[in-house]
């Protein structure tokens, strides 16, 4: 079980933002292109400058080594980045065949190049390689982004089920409104300047 508490967050000249994660919940976050929303999981991810604090069960982003913490506090860009040429090689051991098949891909897709891969292809493993660092929280960038309404499905159901299981919260991007109203017991409007407003259903 964790809890994500962000305070007074200020990050490239936006904010300040505060907000707390329970154990397990999915918190979306919305808003207009340029509001921040990408800085603001950047910030507390500790990838870029910002003053405030984040908090993951009581420890504080600047009491970690930054990889460990990063770590812990997994985010998923809305654009992953791949380094070597098969996809095997980005995971630190053998990938989880049931989640590969909760993904709609296949148990060999661990042995495809990088290069074959369709963008669809990219975002589900970049969910996987990222589930498979364990972490403690989930920074969600637009995770479904690219994919088609079965695969939009299937993730929204995988990460439900690892947030369920582990007790990560989850803070997930979305400019989907249907979509935030699925998987998220509140959902936040960003407006201009990083300021952060609970959206009342």
């Amino acid at each position: 079980m964790s809890e994500l508490a962000l305070e007074d967050l200020r990050f490239h000249g936006r904010g300040p933002a505060s907000l707390a994660l329970a154990d397990g919940e999915c918190v979306a976050l919305t808003g207009p292109s340029g509001a921040g929303k990408t800085l603001l999981l950047r910030a507390v991810a500790d990838l870029d400058p910002h003053e405030g604090s984040a908090r993951l069960d009581g420890a504080a982003a600047d009491s970690l080594p930054a990889p460990e913490w990063r770590r812990r506090v997994g985010m998923l860009p809305a654009e992953s980045a791949w380094w070597a040429d098969v996809v095997g090689e980005h995971f630190p051991e053998p990938v989880d065949e049931e989640r590969l098949v909760a993904l709609g891909l296949p148990p060999e897709a661990t042995r495809w190049q990088i290069a074959r891969l369709s963008t669809g292809e990219r975002q589900r493993l970049a969910i996987l390689r990222l589930l498979a660092n364990r972490p403690s929280a989930l920074l969600l960038d637009e995770p479904t982004a690219s994919l088609d309404a079965e695969s939009v499905e299937r993730v929204e159901r995988l990460l439900e089920r690892y947030r369920r299981e582990t007790g990560a919260p989850a803070l997930w991007v979305s400019h989907d409104p249907a979509q935030a109203s699925r998987v998220a017991s509140r959902r936040f409007l960003m407006k201009e300047g990083g300021v952060l407003v609970e959206l009342r259903s």
